[in-house]
């Protein structure tokens, strides 16, 4: 199968990575609460876990989780899309985004920050270090729990997260995930030989 082969022009360096993940991170410190969006995040090790959020120093959450060292990445649905829009663009500090936007939260089992109850997967985390790198400062944090939803536990005891309707952000537009091209390892898995039964 023929593919396809661009001519490219040189830009400056900038970001472009996409997609992204979008997802709604909540804080807490003290009596103080916060949700608000991130979609520079994303996996840096296996074992041990560890992930990672990007945050200017002159967002409101960013004191709040330097101060206590916990956050909870909350992955975001079809569902949430105007909620992950309208965390992104106002502000903590001037109104209840948690009011706003209707999302409600429980407690997190491992972390002072909540966990928002219509976010399907809730990602704990506590600060490991904090790496300053110009306009973002990274937050580098250890994955102490996951909180899944029940609806995404198939019988076997898998998770089903493709049945999660997760969004994708890319270039200022959000997107819902399309279908399936292919799982892990299939471009060198053997095909199954077809059995003939004689009749």
């Amino acid at each position: 199968m023929a593919m396809t082969q661009y001519t490219k022009q040189v830009w400056k360096g900038s970001v472009i990575t996409s997609p992204l993940p979008p997802t709604l991170v909540t804080c807490r410190d003290g009596e103080k609460e916060n949700v608000f969006t991130v979609a520079w995040t994303g996996i840096l090790n296996t074992q041990p876990p560890i992930t990672y959020i990007s945050v200017r120093p002159e967002r409101y959450s960013y004191a709040m989780i330097a101060n206590s060292g916990e956050f909870v990445i909350n992955l975001a649905t079809q569902e949430l899309v105007r909620a992950v829009d309208l965390c992104g663009v106002k502000s903590g500090r001037n109104l209840d985004k948690f009011e706003l936007t209707g999302l409600t939260t429980e407690k997190a089992s491992k972390v002072c920050a909540p966990i928002i109850v219509q976010s399907p997967v809730n990602i704990e985390c506590k600060v490991r270090d904090i790496v300053k790198l110009g306009t973002h400062d990274m937050f580098i944090a250890d994955i102490v729990a996951l909180d899944i939803a029940n609806e995404l536990i198939d019988d076997k005891g898998r998770l089903a997260l493709e049945k999660a309707g997760l969004i994708a952000y890319s270039h200022g537009e959000y997107f819902e995930l399309g279908r399936k091209l292919g799982t892990f390892g299939y471009s060198v898995r053997k095909k199954k030989k077809k059995s003939s039964k004689k009749g």
